[in-house]
């Protein structure tokens, strides 16, 4: 065993006990007390909370501030935690997440690991590159430190930008940051996806007293509109997950009229098309004969 899982098990270990003597380390690593002794100076310097406790029953301990109390979350509490964290892990996988996962499951008995819920995301290579910029970005906000990058909007024009970070926002599949933006000196949402050349500058900033009215103006959501289309049974459920049951009528065998909502621009449209002919709109006419050119468009590309 090296340094450094010796010390990863010291923290693991410390977690579980009130105090451990340093010749039980010693005996357990199969290193001398010294060797021990260094170590607890090493995780001092770590920032972890380290304590000493003199006399026949003395040894070494970690501060209870920083410890959860296990008397107050339950085994099934502790798994339900390692099970979200599991799914965050898969969209934010960063030293924190990992750190974090690590100091629960060191709270559960590895009898009662078995978790009952897996969580699957699909790997996209483009993650890893988005995962890149969420750090930046993280970093930026804690250190409240303003962000420059390119930014290109929906119709291929990229501007500079320098911001100051506030929050970081997942919905759906995508990663947002909010902020309050210098170049057009008011609150913006940017999707990650459309930065680059991304780099925390120098210079810190002040958080703004009106942030919190602001950031809420400042939304990525879209307007949305309702709209009936008759659907095949093959999407039922597809239905049923965004929408709920409530949102389909029954008017025979094989005849589904679904009320959803759809973003009122061409992410509803793409939306829909991603059904194919498994759905049909019928209202409102407005937009039937919106989707209707978009799809001529669209078609026009392969004319």
């Amino acid at each position: 065993m090296d340094k450094v899982e010796r010390l990863i098990s010291i923290i693991m270990i410390l977690l579980k006990k009130e105090v451990v003597a340093a010749t039980e380390f010693s005996q357990l690593f199969n290193v001398s007390k010294r060797t021990i002794l260094r170590d607890m100076d090493t995780l001092g310097l770590c920032n972890i909370p380290i304590y000493s406790v003199i006399g026949v029953k003395g040894g070494f301990g970690i501060m209870d501030e920083y410890k959860v109390d296990k008397r107050l979350l339950s085994s099934s509490d502790l798994q339900n935690i390692l099970t979200a964290l599991g799914g965050l892990e898969q969209i934010l996988l960063t030293e924190e997440v990992e750190r974090t996962i690590k100091k629960i499951e060191a709270m559960v008995s590895p009898l009662s690991l078995n978790r009952s819920i897996q969580l699957s995301f699909y790997d996209w290579k483009g993650r890893s590159e988005i995962l890149e910029t969420v750090k930046t970005c993280q970093e930026s906000i804690t250190k409240k430190r303003l962000v420059s990058f390119n930014y290109t909007d929906k119709d291929g024009a990229v501007t500079d930008r320098m911001v100051e970070p506030y929050e970081l926002h997942f919905s759906e599949s995508s990663w947002y940051l909010k902020g309050f933006c210098l170049h057009r000196q008011g609150s913006r949402t940017f999707k990650l996806s459309r930065i680059d050349h991304i780099s925390m500058d120098e210079r810190a900033f002040h958080p703004r007293d009106d942030w919190s009215e602001q950031g809420h103006e400042a939304s990525y959501l879209p307007q949305f509109v309702t709209i009936k289309a008759w659907i095949s049974p093959s999407i039922k459920d597809q239905i049923i997950e965004r929408y709920g049951r409530k949102s389909i009528e029954d008017h025979g065998p094989g005849l589904l009229l679904a009320t959803i909502y759809v973003p009122q621009n061409y992410m509803g449209f793409q939306l829909i098309a991603s059904f194919g002919t498994h759905l049909k709109v019928v209202e409102p006419k407005t937009y039937v004969d919106d989707f209707r050119n978009y799809l001529s468009q669209m078609m026009e590309n392969y004319s």
